[in-house]
């Protein structure tokens, strides 16, 4: 199935040394039709783009959804430019921001896209996934304990409480904690009886957590 080419923008600046990596690279993708325009920013030039988008440091650029900062070889921004036609890879990008200690950042898209949640949770299921990333889910989390967002991890939360895994359903009882949502309490009141000691004790400070919220 064809995807339509995505839309990108470069922000660059004279005497930047990987600027004009990047700039070829996003070119070169122009070219082959894989994206569909290329907005090129002096930020020299025009400071008010970069403040825009918030960016501090150049080369950056935007494929689609995805803002990426730094020097980016060919191979990865390709990747960017089809998860951004095919509409996937967000797990991935969350992971890279997690990765790359901008926690903040993923906050920033949850709250722009509530439903984007399962794509940071299904991270938790991986075995694969880095401890930073998952350490980086946890303060992405806990950032937004207060926060009705946190509602919408709790369907997912509720399926990783039956996972196979003893470490994915610790982290699910103790994020269902946070949610601070009544409906959580008998998933926990089940995940009392775990048979890894350290489920269940997180699973007692949880509920502990959300009778006291009540």
């Amino acid at each position: 199935m064809a995807h339509t080419p995505p839309d990108a923008l470069l922000l660059l600046a004279p005497g930047c040394v990987h600027c004009p990596v990047v700039l070829e690279g996003l070119s070169q993708l122009v070219k082959g039709g894989k994206l569909g325009r290329l907005e090129v920013v002096n930020v020299m030039a025009h400071p008010e783009i970069s403040q825009q988008h918030g960016v501090r440091s150049v080369p950056w650029c935007r494929i689609g959804p995805f803002e990426l900062d730094g020097l980016q070889n060919q191979t990865e921004l390709a990747k960017w430019t089809e998860h951004a036609a095919a509409g996937s890879g967000l797990s991935e990008y969350y992971a890279h921001l997690l990765e790359t200690q901008r926690p903040h950042r993923v906050a920033e898209l949850i709250a722009r896209q509530p439903e984007s949640f399962e794509g940071l949770l299904s991270l938790l299921e991986d075995s694969e996934t880095p401890m930073t990333v998952r350490i980086g889910i946890g303060v992405v989390l806990e950032d937004l304990q207060d926060s009705p967002l946190l509602l919408h991890a709790l369907p997912v939360l509720i399926r990783l409480a039956d996972s196979a895994a003893a470490n994915v359903r610790a982290d699910a009882a103790h994020y269902m904690g946070l949610t601070r949502a009544p409906e959580a309490t008998v998933v926990l009141q089940n995940l009392l009886h775990d048979e890894n000691p350290d489920v269940r004790e997180i699973a007692a400070e949880s509920i502990a957590q959300i009778d006291t919220a009540e």
